[in-house]
């Protein structure tokens, strides 16, 4: 593993020579197809567990199983506050780099664990716990990606385009999100739907094993960040830095609240939701998420970029404005609505409205903290934000159905959007205030 651009902790700084623009567009490219690889990884259990449901669980209805995949989706996001904490950890202290190495070995074990796992028909009890088990491996890695990969893609980026460059965090999450879509269209036309619900429901899996492999040798080619190599040793410990910024954290916290929620409801739940609420077809669910989803990756760059002209506080203000305003309005319409264009237009409002968020959370966290505990602060507030609000919307979701009362779900999403528009109207614009800048 290269490790030329690291220096050890405690030795003098080196200069480092001038980074081209060529270079550190190299490196933000190969951080984000790791980041693309690992999410693709992540979405394909969301893309595909209404195939394999039926495969790690008893025989029952529809919604009971999806109930049970929903929670093990869960359950990798109770992982995620640790990987954040660890990956934080190596982050600030071995780089940046090596950390994002290490989640990539995490997400490969796991997927190919589930590619390979017998079914509940063959070892019983045994495939739910292998579900369970690999699940946890990938939240594990999810968790220390996002902090480490939204610290390396601002402090690679220049002061100037640090928002447009960021916004590349999300982008690769979608499209890692999309591709796992793609993947599912393909094999809907090439396999029947009783192959699919048999094995073909094992190839993504299977394929984003591979993939990781691409993932790590394009991030053996990664530069160190010039943040972290000119850090001096750290006085003490970083838990204990870290709780020196209390108030950063509490706005880590309630920025991520409302977005994450909105998000993960309008792309890993909404598939289901247009299956199993409004009664379309898994084929037409999954063309309208692959639609939606690519429209909503092309906005990224655009609404990064505009941060760095206006500021980050105005977009996250409006994204917090229109998400209370109108989440309960366009859940009930979607509700009601039949047509494939109907649903796709209703769908894409609600994602641009997202956008606001999506665009620039990743900037907007790691200009809060400085280099000794960056990749901490970012991580560990925000898995655990996801873990509690992101990993469990599909669960809440499908429990309000279960009970009755489906639009309890959608007055939950906007009092989260609430609660985090107050905290954007009171927070201080990254933009001006960078720590990156200060350190």
């Amino acid at each position: 593993m290269d490790n030329s651009n690291a220096l050890p902790l405690g030795s003098a700084a080196v200069p480092p020579k001038e980074r081209t623009t060529a270079s550190r567009i190299k490196s933000i490219f190969s951080g984000s197809v790791g980041n693309m690889v690992e999410w693709y990884d992540w979405y394909v259990y969301a893309a595909f567990s209404l195939y394999f449901a039926k495969a790690f669980f008893p025989k029952g209805d529809t919604t009971a199983q999806l109930l049970n995949t929903a929670a093990i989706f869960a359950v990798g996001f109770l992982m995620r506050p640790i990987g954040g904490w660890l990956m934080g950890l190596y982050a600030d202290k071995a780089g940046r780099k090596r950390a994002l190495m290490a989640s990539v070995y995490l997400m490969c074990f796991g997927s190919l664990l589930i590619a390979l796992s017998p079914g509940y028909e063959t070892i019983g009890i045994g495939a739910p716990i292998l579900l369970v088990f690999a699940r946890l491996l990938q939240g594990l890695s999810v968790g220390g990606e996002y902090g480490t990969s939204a610290t390396y893609l601002s402090e690679m980026a220049t002061k100037e385009r640090r928002g447009f460059y960021s916004s590349f965090q999300y982008v690769t999450l979608i499209s890692g999100q999309l591709i796992a879509l793609a993947v599912l269209i393909v094999l809907q036309q090439v396999l029947t739907t009783e192959e699919l619900y048999a094995w073909g429901w094992r190839i993504p899996f299977a394929i984003g094993a591979l993939c990781a492999v691409v993932a790590l040798y394009l991030r053996r080619g990664m530069e160190e960040t010039e943040s972290f190599t000119k850090k001096e040793k750290a006085k003490e410990s970083a838990m204990r830095t870290l709780m020196r910024h209390p108030k950063e954290l509490m706005t880590v916290v309630g920025l991520t609240m409302g977005g994450t929620l909105a998000f993960y409801t309008y792309t890993t739940y909404m598939q289901k939701y247009l299956v199993n609420t409004v009664g379309m077809s898994i084929s037409d669910s999954t063309t309208i998420s692959a639609a939606t989803l690519f429209l909503f990756m092309c906005l990224q760059p655009i609404i990064g970029g505009l941060s760095d002209k206006v500021g980050r506080r105005p977009i996250l203000i409006a994204f917090g404005i229109l998400g209370t305003l109108f989440t309960v309005p366009i859940l009930t319409t979607l509700h009601t609505i039949q047509s494939w264009w109907g649903a796709f237009f209703l769908i894409m409002a609600a994602l641009i409205i997202v956008s606001g968020y999506t665009s620039i959370n990743a900037v907007v966290k790691a200009e809060l903290f400085p280099t000794e505990i960056r990749a901490l602060g970012v991580g560990l507030p925000y898995a655990l934000t996801v873990s509690i609000f992101g990993g469990t919307a599909e669960y809440i979701a499908l429990w309000f159905k279960s009970i009755g009362m489906e639009t309890g779900y959608y007055w939950y999403v906007t009092a989260c959007i609430a609660v985090s528009l107050l905290v954007y109207i009171t927070m201080k614009d990254t933009r001006k205030h960078s720590r990156i800048e200060t350190d």
